[in-house]
């Protein structure tokens, strides 16, 4: 099987993760507006006529609801896009994405997407290790050119506003500004939404043989499909330091500090995100942690830099979500991005998870061409889990929670592994092409 035969060729990482498993078996409101009495509760959408219906109602415009939104749209799928805020995203996370993840949205016919918003191309990592004042230059594997593959780093609000604009530029696709409140049902079988709008108190409703919850890590009506709860083990605090110095051109860096990993890479050629983990609870003062704990564990290049933004920037932090997918086997419905599954973001494989997923669906949708046939549709939902569990999520995955655990471990026998760990990655060859093989998917 394709993922067993990366693992085998990634060695060390194998024997590292079921180590590590091991040793951690061991441990064990904006006010609402008064009701308006000359609106009816409910008003049901209609559109200029049956044939102009949508197929298929998407409940989320980020990565994941705007990139398949676009793919239907060149495919003729009469789409609705409902997304409750349609101004350029402006978060910390969603700007790395990986060599796997951008030839996806490039089979997407995407790629356009990444095109004028100063994305940087990304070729590897450099890992730097605070307790051995060391560091290591992992590059991402050769594609059959002999070329290093490349991932991109970009602004997130940036992309995601690209996708939009490339999902609405199809006639078959209309984007509306709203609140998804809750999936409408006939029996056990999901048939539309209610959704409102800003600053109208009527709720309307919007049917659909086929509803695509894409709401994110903060989803609303995961609840409604799937009963798995969201762990967050950590918090990632994110600084944008500006004309700060690369230790390797067009490469990403991971410090491995005290106590836990510090990410960095550059997302335009005048920003670079730094991205500092806290495990547990946030840190009540910040940007004294930041500036006390954090700042000398960096590498010279980029303290400067660091110092600077802590004065004259606003610090930002969001959850470091961990959620395993779980079958929402509910007939007229399909969970999919954050809102379906989520792993910890230190290897940044979120979106390449993502836009496979999307390519997926996107080739299953074709030869679906009677929404209505449910039976068929959860084939297709049994198949993707079964498929993305033997391709492009299972192993991404597990790297991701095994490394963070591995590279935030307090006690003397992770300590012990990192040490080890970060001297196979010194050796080269295949201690480093097989991990990153697996990284890259």
């Amino acid at each position: 099987m394709w993922s067993v035969y990366l693992i085998l060729q990634a060695g060390f990482v194998s024997f590292a993760v079921f180590a590590l498993i091991g040793l951690l078996l061991r441990k064990r409101l904006k006010p609402r507006s008064k009701k308006d009495d000359s609106c009816p509760q409910q008003e049901h959408v209609s559109f200029p006529s049956a044939s102009d219906d949508p197929e298929i109602i998407i409940v989320g415009a980020g990565v994941v609801g705007a990139s398949l939104a676009a793919v239907l749209g060149q495919d003729g799928r009469r789409v609705l896009l409902v997304e409750k805020d349609l101004k350029e995203p402006d978060r910390i996370l969603g700007e790395l994405l990986q060599p796997g993840g951008y030839q996806a949205l490039s089979q997407l016919h995407l790629a356009d997407c990444l095109d004028g918003i100063e994305s940087e191309a990304i070729q590897g990592y450099v890992v730097h290790d605070y307790a051995s004042k060391s560091n290591v230059v992992l590059h991402y594997p050769k594609d059959s050119h002999g070329q290093i593959t490349e991932g991109r780093a970009f602004h997130h609000g940036r992309f995601v506003s690209r996708l939009r604009q490339m999902a609405s530029c199809h006639k078959s696709v209309t984007v509306i500004e709203g609140t998804v409140t809750k999936l409408l049902y006939d029996g056990n079988c999901i048939v539309g939404v209610e959704y409102t709008t800003s600053g109208v108190f009527c709720k309307k409703v919007v049917k659909a043989p086929l509803t695509i919850v894409a709401d994110g890590c903060f989803s609303k009506l995961r609840k409604a499909l799937v009963t798995e709860a969201v762990c967050v083990p950590s918090y990632f605090s994110g600084l944008l330091l500006e004309d700060c110095p690369q230790f390797q051109w067009n490469h990403a860096e991971i410090v491995l500090g005290d106590p836990s990993p510090i990410l960095v890479y550059k997302i335009s050629p005048k920003h670079t995100r730094v991205l500092v983990d806290t495990p547990g609870l946030l840190q009540k003062d910040i940007k004294g942690y930041m500036l006390e704990k954090i700042l000398p564990q960096l590498p010279a290049h980029l303290r400067d830099s660091f110092r600077a933004a802590l004065y004259s920037e606003r610090v930002r932090s969001m959850p470091n979500s961990f959620l395993p997918a779980s079958h929402a086997e509910k007939t007229g419905v399909i969970l999919l991005g954050d809102a379906l599954n989520m792993r910890h973001p230190l290897t940044g494989s979120g979106m390449s998870v993502a836009l496979n997923d999307v390519l997926y669906w996107r080739n299953a949708l074709r030869s679906l061409a009677d929404l209505t046939d449910h039976a068929a549709v959860l084939a297709a939902l049994r198949k993707f889990h079964i498929r993305r569990k033997n391709s492009h999520s299972f192993a991404v995955n597990v790297l991701a929670q095994a490394l963070y655990a591995l590279f935030a471990g307090d006690d003397e026998e992770l300590m012990c592994l990192r040490k080890a760990c970060f001297a196979y990655f010194k050796l080269g060859g295949i201690c480093v092409s097989g991990p990153m093989g697996l990284l890259s998917v």
